[in-house]
């Protein structure tokens, strides 16, 4: 039998989708409401890796990742989703369906960047709720890198670069805290 061990909070992001950046700064409010502050923002990138989300978006479409200050429990990935889901249909183009913002939460720990998702598939654990969790990337040799079925943009260095960024926020906040990694 093994035995259980209390795990490592992990650090909440975001990567938000969305043709209309003014919508941000209310957005952005509405997560805090719910996440707490804000601790990094990166640029605003253009999302040209697919055009999957053009015929709901439209073609300009720009992607902005944000990550918390709070760490959370991991196993708390679900509720981050099922909240994440309800912002959404705030910000939905009057009479559709169509969403003017799209959120992935997930998180970043030591090992791993963790994306939560509606879609189950092979490499995805079902959680509860109707929610998902994928492993989307794993830290290995000094930086996060994709597995086969990585999203494209993920895998890019712009991305890759970020995720390293916000990790290396994440490890100072559990040095600070004097939390051991493993």
């Amino acid at each position: 039998m093994g035995t259980l061990i209390e795990r490592l909070p992990v650090k909440t992001i975001i990567g938000v989708l969305t043709a209309e950046p003014s919508i941000l700064p209310t957005v952005y409010q509405q997560l805090t409401n719910h996440f707490g502050n804000i601790d990094y923002t990166s640029e605003l990138l253009p999302f040209t890796s697919t055009n999957y989300y053009e015929d709901e978006m439209g073609k300009d479409i720009h992607r902005q990742f944000i990550s918390f200050e709070s760490l959370i429990d991991a196993g708390t990935l679900a509720e981050k989703k099922l909240i994440t889901n309800q912002i959404e249909q705030t910000y939905l183009t009057e009479g559709t369906t169509q969403r003017r913002v799209n959120l992935d939460v997930g998180y970043i720990c030591m090992a791993k960047l963790v994306l939560a998702s509606t879609k189950d598939h092979a490499h995805r654990i079902y959680l509860g709720d109707g929610i998902y969790a994928e492993i989307t990337l794993r830290f290995y040799h000094k930086t996060f890198q994709p597995w086969e079925w990585t999203y494209p943009d993920y895998r890019l260095p712009s991305y890759i670069a970020i995720f390293n960024h916000i990790r290396t926020i994440y490890r100072e906040q559990l040095k600070h805290d004097h939390i051991q990694t493993e």
